[in-house]
């Protein structure tokens, strides 16, 4: 299941400088507007301790985390829904993506340029927001434009229920408040899937900070996390220095320089667990000596879909799941006394898969 999240924010917030932090890349971290024109995506390993663990175990050949995808999008600017700044081109790379990471300027720094000439996360962020606000205003005019009134007197059922939902948004929109705000049943979602709409998909803000500020709260970050309660949204402190010195060192050497921190996780890592959890992910688990897996699932998801993740053959001749949980295997040690104590199950088609089952799928070749 392949995730995207898209790295948004103005020129010169840290964008770039986070993105080569967490995936690894060097791609060009400029002081100055539009130094990233093409996206530019990289995919990270998704921390997970159980993962570890089975492969401890296990002694796989391989050993495979699940993976997420970050994208850098160049800075936006205000008029970018009207094309300035490239804007349309950045646009429509952020409609490829499944959740937004903003990132926010919360530090000084006198010799890094901003935008506007000073320091307002609320200000940069409503720029940012605005602009996803009017390209998905345009987006809805249009359709309306096209289907309004002649639509509504046609008398097709799936033709008004469109119209009323896109009105509905519009009345929203013109609020200057996003899409996700709103509440939709099953079968709107369906009529708003094919819109790809921005401010719908789901939103992290990333409050970018000074090295010695990582651990501390301070007023731009306080203002900023004011704003994205607003929407129930979250804020990650992050430092893109810092995550930029964790990317060039080796797992104990980074647990050290974290311990001399006071951090207990990566940037990163909690970048990563909180797109999981805004997207309503979980993970799976396949272990052998052949391979120890991570899959990546939506939270509700039956058993015969998350077997085709692996494989469409497995859901089309889906017989059983049989499970495990990650928790007994690490109470009892081994597969075989997981099973003396009776603590595996097999499953049918209408078993809703949890996060850290150990999965065997049986089904006809």
């Amino acid at each position: 299941m392949s995730l995207k999240a898209g790295i948004i924010g103005l020129p010169n917030v840290g964008k770039s400088t986070l993105f080569n932090a967490i995936t690894g890349q060097d791609i060009l971290a400029a002081n100055y507007p539009f130094a990233t024109i093409e996206p530019n995506v990289g995919v990270v390993l998704v921390p997970d301790n159980r993962v570890d663990y089975l492969s401890d175990l296990y002694k796989p050949k391989k050993t495979i985390y699940a993976t997420f995808e970050f994208t850098d999008i160049a800075g936006l600017v205000a008029g970018a829904a009207q094309g300035e700044g490239l804007g349309n081109k950045f646009l429509s790379h952020i409609r490829e993506v499944d959740a937004l990471c903003e990132v926010v300027r919360c530090f000084e720094n006198s010799n890094i340029t901003h935008v506007s000439g000073n320091i307002d996360p609320v200000r940069d962020a409503d720029v940012i927001n605005l602009e996803l606000i009017l390209a998905d205003l345009e987006v809805v005019q249009n359709r309306l434009a096209r289907a309004g009134k002649k639509g509504k007197l046609s008398g097709d059922k799936n033709t008004i229920k469109e119209i009323n939902l896109l009105e509905k948004i519009e009345e929203t929109l013109l609020d200057n408040k996003p899409i996700r705000s709103l509440t939709f049943d099953e079968e709107e979602d369906k009529i708003l899937k094919s819109f790809n709409f921005l401010t719908k998909k789901p939103i992290i803000y990333i409050a970018n900070v000074n090295e010695d500020e990582v651990n501390k709260e301070n007023n731009y970050v306080k203002a900023l996390k004011e704003y994205a309660n607003k929407e129930d949204a979250s804020v990650i402190v992050i430092s893109a220095k810092i995550e930029e010195e964790l990317s060039k060192l080796e797992t104990e050497e980074k647990n050290l320089f974290l311990e001399e921190l006071g951090i207990n996780e990566s940037g990163l890592d909690k970048l990563v667990k909180e797109a999981y959890s805004l997207l309503g992910l979980a993970t799976y688990l396949t272990a052998g000596t052949d391979e120890v897996r991570a899959w990546t699932f939506k939270r509700g998801m039956k058993a015969p879909e998350c077997a085709g993740i692996i494989h469409t053959d497995f859901e089309k001749g889906f017989i059983k799941a049989e499970i495990m949980s990650f928790e007994d295997l690490k109470k009892y040690g081994t597969e075989l006394k997981v099973r003396e104590n009776g603590k595996v199950r097999l499953e049918g088609k209408d078993y809703i898969m949890q996060d850290g089952d150990i999965c065997h799928f049986r089904f006809n070749k």
